[in-house]
Parts: C-alpha cells; sequence; structure tokens
C-alpha cells in the first residue's frame, strides 16, 4: 500500500515522503491517526504541486538548520547531577536533561529531535548527542555531566 504521509513517523519517513507500507499498518493505524493519505494519482499531483512551490522555503529553513548547527558545534555543554560514590548519579541524564541544557544556552530544541547516545547516562563523563534540525540536517552534540557541588 503506498501512503503520502502527512507529518513525520519515527522510523518510516518524513512528511511528504511515499512509502510503501503494509495494509493493515496503513488502514489500522497511520491513516485514522492522521499520520498519512492513500497516494492516489491526484494526490500525488497535488503533493508534487506543493512540493515545487515549497523548494524556495525549504532552502531557506535548512540554510537556518545549518547555520544554528554550526552554533550548536560551538558550545560547551555542561549537565550538573547528583551523584552517589564515585562517578554514579541519582537518577539518569537524558535528551530531556540535554534539551533543558540547550534552553539554558538560548537555543529551544524540542527534547524529541534528540538522540542521546547510549540512551539514559548513569555515569559522569564526556558523552555525545545527535540533534536533528531537519531532514537533511543534523549535528553531534558533545556534553559533559559533572558532579553537582553540594
Amino acid at each position: 500500500m503506498e501512503l503520502i504521509l502527512k507529518q513525520d513517523v519515527e522510523g518510516l519517513g518524513f512528511k511528504d515522503d511515499i512509502v510503501t507500507v503494509k495494509n493493515g499498518y496503513g488502514r489500522n493505524f497511520l491513516i485514522p491517526q492522521g499520520n498519512a493519505i492513500l497516494a492516489t494519482i491526484s494526490a500525488k499531483k497535488v503533493l508534487a504541486e506543493n512540493l515545487k512551490q515549497r523548494a524556495f522555503k525549504e532552502k531557506k529553513i535548512v540554510d537556518d538548520a545549518t547555520a544554528l548547527s554550526e552554533t550548536l558545534k560551538g558550545l560547551d555543554i555542561k549537565i550538573s547531577a547528583k551523584t552517589g560514590s564515585g562517578d554514579k548519579l541519582f537518577g539518569s541524564v537524558n535528551n530531556i536533561n540535554v534539551s533543558e541544557a540547550l534552553e539554558k544556552a538560548g537555543h529551544a530544541i524540542d527534547k524529541k529531535f534528540i538522540n542521546v547516545t547510549g540512551g539514559n547516562i548513569k555515569r559522569t563523563g564526556k558523552y555525545n548527542a545527535t540533534v536533528r534540525l531537519h531532514r537533511e540536517v543534523t549535528v553531534d552534540l558533545p556534553f559533559e555531566i559533572i558532579a553537582q557541588s553540594k
């Protein structure tokens, strides 16, 4: 079954992509949730026209995302967390904490666009996160977890 995605679907594709999925997944999940529509001939023509009109706007968005990625690369992010004995943390650090640290630095980026390498981090040290600013622009963001001063 061919569908046109109306919004980004994790692991499947981005908005306005034409994807092929199994019939049950399309009919029972994607279409009722409003994530996709059937890729009929007329829908494909409308999509092609919309993409043509959006191409110029898209270039500006990609340029802005690239500029933001350059500023993010220059950031030195340190996240302080409570620690127990040695370098173990009380709790863990994840994409939500990285999003909050970026917001303190003046860059509001939604937590769902941040992927921390290794998932939940439970020790102090240096780690990496991948930030997806646009479908074509991703940036590796190094950050450090330090012990909170008592």
